[in-house]
């Protein structure tokens, strides 16, 4: 039985957005973190190397997800004043509504319960956001003004370098899991708690989780629409934001790749599919863009589960899986961190939800799927 007040030595496995900000509060929580990571921070594969993700707090009718997202979301803003560097830009995110009672309603009515700013308008009237938008198929908008985009591999950078500057050991190279001890290219360490944050990897570290890998490739497009709100377009699962960083313009399906991917495969580049998907999204919503060129293209992955809830279990004792982040795991990460960093301390039991029972195919949490 794990002794939580004897707890000093935490061996955080993975240096993406969880794993960094996990070893961030954990040494600023008092413990003596190290934490491994063997890929370089601009390596392609790592699944926080984006250049951007979105920060939402609609999750349809869960508070849990909202309730979280919208600390994050507080967490994102404390980040910039803490480093003097705009790592969130809170330019408000729109979602588009098909139906006058679907799942963008539903979101709102949540966020209302929660005193989480945000506002229904008329499709016309979110229009007027943007230099040029169809909106004749839509019937209501979600707007949350507060909510925005993250840069994301920059976001996973600064965060590392304060959970150096807290005290953490960063350790460069490639875990496996060896009992209730970690080996780093045949080296063993030992500590009172591990964590296993590796994302699309974990699945081929341990046996019987609920996570699958899929291939996601995203695309900018070469416009300089700048200053305009991110957008979700859930029952299309499509999603963007305007030009940040000179990358142009995001426009990207969020349709689930195949599962399978192996997350070690080279990014030679997207396929010709995920280009014709987000084309065929431009031609309906912004035509005017649609046949603007490519910018910016990546090859990510995602590490998925049936209902999009994540895994945070104890396989043994000391011994933690944190995964399976399904597309929408990265906004949450600061009070994610702070959540766990309880969990780990004994003050809070981890919610059932994130266990290792049988999982039913879910569609609500994310854009992602196809409706």
């Amino acid at each position: 039985m794990t002794d939580y007040g004897t707890v000093q030595n935490v061996i955080v496995v993975g240096a993406g957005i969880w794993g960094a900000s996990l070893a961030l509060r954990l040494a600023e929580s008092g413990r003596r973190v190290t934490l491994v990571e063997r890929l370089a921070g601009a390596d392609p594969r790592r699944a926080s190397a984006g250049e951007t993700r979105l920060v939402r707090s609609a999750h349809g009718t869960s508070e849990f997800y909202a309730r979280m997202a919208w600390q994050a979301t507080r967490d994102w803003l404390a980040l910039n004043e803490r480093v003097g560097e705009e790592i969130f830009l809170p330019q408000g995110v729109m979602w588009f509504g098909r139906e006058p009672d679907g799942w963008e309603v539903r979101s709102a009515e949540v966020l209302k319960d929660l005193d989480i700013p945000c506002t229904l308008l008329d499709p016309a009237e979110a229009a007027m956001f943007y230099p040029e938008m169809r909106h004749d198929d839509l019937a209501t908008v979600l707007y949350e003004p507060e909510a925005g985009v993250v840069r994301a591999r920059r976001a996973t950078e600064v965060t590392t370098g304060l959970a150096r500057d807290a005290g953490v050991t960063l350790i460069t190279g490639t875990a496996v899991p060896d009992g209730r001890n970690v080996l780093v290219d045949g080296e063993i360490l030992t500590g009172d708690q591990v964590v296993w944050a590796c994302g699309a990897w974990l699945p081929g570290l341990f046996e019987g989780l609920p996570i699958e890998v899929t291939r996601q490739d995203t695309t900018h497009f070469a416009a300089g629409w700048t200053g305009v709100p991110a957008f979700c377009d859930y029952s299309s699962s499509a999603y963007g934001h305007g030009d940040i960083g000179g990358h142009g313009m995001k426009i990207t399906s969020d349709v689930e790749g195949e599962p399978g991917f192996d997350p070690e495969s080279p990014r030679d580049g997207i396929l010709a599919s995920s280009e014709r998907r987000a084309r065929d999204y431009l031609a309906r919503r912004f035509p005017s863009l649609a046949g603007t060129p490519l910018g910016l293209t990546q090859v990510c992955q995602y590490a998925v589960t049936p209902d999009a809830e994540w895994v945070i279990t104890e396989i043994e004792e000391g011994v933690w899986v944190l995964g399976g982040d399904s597309g929408h795991g990265f906004k949450h990460a600061p009070a994610l961190a702070t959540y766990l960093t309880s969990v780990l301390a004994g003050e809070t039991a981890v919610d059932p939800r994130f266990g290792l029972h049988s999982r039913d195919s879910v569609r609500g949490l994310r854009t992602s799927g196809e409706t």
